[in-house]
């Protein structure tokens, strides 16, 4: 498995906090109309208002950190929604304690 691109992906302030508030999406996140946070995941659109970004800004974000495979994407109707890969990020963080 390769860390080059999680390594990447974690290398910025703002990727990084948006993964810590995925961790627990009920207490960082508003009630969403569509999807579960949970289950679904958080919409894009929260995320971005979170953040105190434009739409576009939290795209490149998120298309990053689903290209490291730390997030995974879910369309419901014209929205994306976002989930953590806790399996992708155990492996990174085991990779890491295993390498150093």
């Amino acid at each position: 498995m390769s860390i080059v691109e999680p390594l990447k992906a974690l290398g910025n302030a703002r990727r990084l906090q948006i993964l810590e508030w995925l961790k627990d999406p009920r207490a960082h996140f508003r009630p969403q109309v569509d999807g579960d946070l949970v289950d679904d995941g958080v919409c894009g659109l929260l995320i971005a208002e979170k953040l105190g970004v434009s739409q576009p800004t939290l795209s490149e974000h998120m298309r990053i950190l689903v290209q490291a495979d730390l997030v995974t994407p879910k369309r419901i109707k014209q929205w994306t929604f976002y989930r953590r890969n806790e399996a992708r990020i155990a492996a990174v963080k085991a990779a890491l304690s295993a390498g150093l």
